[in-house]
């Protein structure tokens, strides 16, 4: 360890973060998270004797350490998930098994909601939390949050007092299907921040029933209540991550490097999916602070299907420039549009017509990865010193300057991750649109079943499959006696 680390180590926070172990380059070689910063940190400074071979690699080459400081421990596993992706460190990826994110899934419209974990979202109508990268940490705090808010963890076939119920793990069989979306909602609350005002109303609540002498609810609450104080000193939730961004190197240097007045704290991706021209949608991520905010992403049904990614961006841009939606979502610092000269001609005379013209816009183009700027209408001013610092170079074409740079760069890793979020999330809407259409085109044929009878089949059996292996007496509870019996003589019932 050199003497400039050394010494810098000494001002190691006992706090939860991320840390960012860099090479003799600059180059981010590891990203980790700590419960405590300060202990975490300096275990790789100490004896080697018990490190296996692939840490000891690492240990050598680091020259430099960085940190960020979060409030809790889970907004820094969130934290160390969305740098791991941006940054692709090749120490993280030798020293890892676990190496997808994972996601809190919740489907509040279902009557009895539960509470499971998933690697691979979808676009399902569910509420997704996350997302994390430590699994075992994630699990290991579900547990001390159901002592708190009791939930299924599966679809309840029935509702009796079984050993979860008894362990208060469980709700109670008691409970309305609209007082048990009570308590995930507090959940929910929980998940995004809500902590100290959760704990207020639980005392409140509990204070009041000692006054009624229900002392039995008074001594529920206090264990509740208990629980959740032990939880906060455990592990503790947030969705969104308190990252200081004059600390992401990757805004710091993109504001410099397009000349923008400020860091861009929300950044906008957009990209279309299709097939042939057939279910045309586009999606909308977020990114606050150069990480994901999943709750801010939307989506886009086209009004007319085009085979023409020009025009379906143009008509995207023009929605979501409209007075309506940014009174509801706000003004981005940002936009980034997926695809090349083309896609962000299109953009741009969609913000030209909403009269938006101080909005700054550019493309990603997908072969090598240059960013893509109009000389006149982008918004930017491409920082030539800066761009010499960062090693890149830029060529000039029509009205376009495509600005190359390292692929190994901290601004091409977050554009990247931003495009390739965009596109994730714009693939799943299409391949939701394509199921469904096709779902919906052989219910469709059935003479007698109508749009809202089709619907409640889909809604009740969860796919065509399933209605085609239901049994006469499933549909019949489901449809009624008249539509089974028409059901029945078009579909291969079990």
């Amino acid at each position: 360890m050199n003497t400039a680390l050394e010494a810098k180590l000494k001002d190691l926070p006992r706090t939860p973060g991320v840390y960012f172990h860099k090479n003799a380059s600059g180059e981010i070689i590891y990203v980790g998270k700590a419960a405590m910063l300060r202990n975490r940190v300096r275990q790789y400074f100490q004896s080697t004797r018990d490190m296996d071979v692939k840490t000891r690699a690492l240990v050598a080459e680091i020259h430099d350490t960085d940190w960020v400081e979060t409030e809790s421990e889970i907004d820094a596993l969130f934290l160390e998930s969305e740098m791991v992706k941006r940054y692709m460190p090749r120490f993280n990826i030798l020293l890892r098994d676990d190496k997808s994110q994972l996601f809190v899934r919740i489907d509040m419209n279902n009557e009895w909601p539960y509470v499971c974990f998933t690697r691979n979202p979808a676009d399902d109508g569910a509420d997704y939390y996350g997302p994390y990268y430590n699994g075992y940490a994630v699990k290991k705090a579900f547990r001390y949050l159901r002592k708190v808010f009791p939930y299924y963890t599966k679809p309840p076939k029935d509702h009796h007092a079984d050993l979860d119920v008894h362990l208060g793990l469980s709700p109670s069989p008691l409970l309305t299907s609209e007082e048990y979306k009570t308590i995930l909602r507090k959940l929910v609350r929980y998940l995004k921040g809500g902590r100290k005002a959760l704990a207020i109303e639980l005392e409140k609540e509990m204070r009041l029933a000692a006054r009624l002498h229900d002392f039995e609810a008074a001594a529920d609450l206090r264990n509740k209540l208990s629980n959740l104080r032990e939880l906060q000193r455990r592990i503790m939730f947030g969705d969104k991550e308190f990252l200081d961004i004059s600390k992401d190197k990757a805004l710091s240097d993109l504001k410099e490097l397009l000349g923008l007045s400020k860091i861009s704290a929300r950044i906008e991706g957009y990209d279309i999916s299709h097939m042939s021209g057939t279910n045309v949608v586009a999606s909308q991520v977020v990114f606050i602070n150069g990480t994901s905010s999943r709750s801010d992403y939307r989506k886009y049904k086209t009004k007319i299907e085009h085979n023409d990614d020009f025009y379906n961006m143009n008509e995207t841009i023009t929605r979501r420039l409209s007075d309506k939606n940014l009174k509801a979502w706000g003004m981005p610092d940002l936009m980034l549009i997926d695809g090349g000269k083309g896609q962000l001609d299109a953009a741009l005379k969609a913000r030209e017509m909403r009269g938006v013209s101080d909005l700054p816009f550019i493309g990603l183009a997908k072969r090598e990865e240059q960013i893509v700027i109009d000389h006149e209408r982008s918004g930017v001013t491409l920082n030539k010193e800066k761009l010499q610092q960062l090693e890149g170079y830029a060529t000039h074409s029509d009205a376009f300057t495509l600005v190359n740079l390292p692929h190994s760069s901290h601004i091409v890793k977050l554009l990247q991750r931003i495009r390739d979020e965009s596109h994730r999330f714009a693939v799943s809407y299409h391949t939701v649109l394509k199921r469904n259409k096709q779902t919906a085109s052989s219910l469709e044929e059935i003479p007698g079943i109508g749009p809202a009878t089709r619907r409640k089949l889909i809604k009740t059996f969860g796919s065509l499959r399933n209605v085609n292996t239901a049994s006469m007496d499933d549909l019949v509870a489901a449809v009624g006696a008249v539509r089974a019996q028409t059901l029945s003589k078009y579909l291969p019932l079990t």
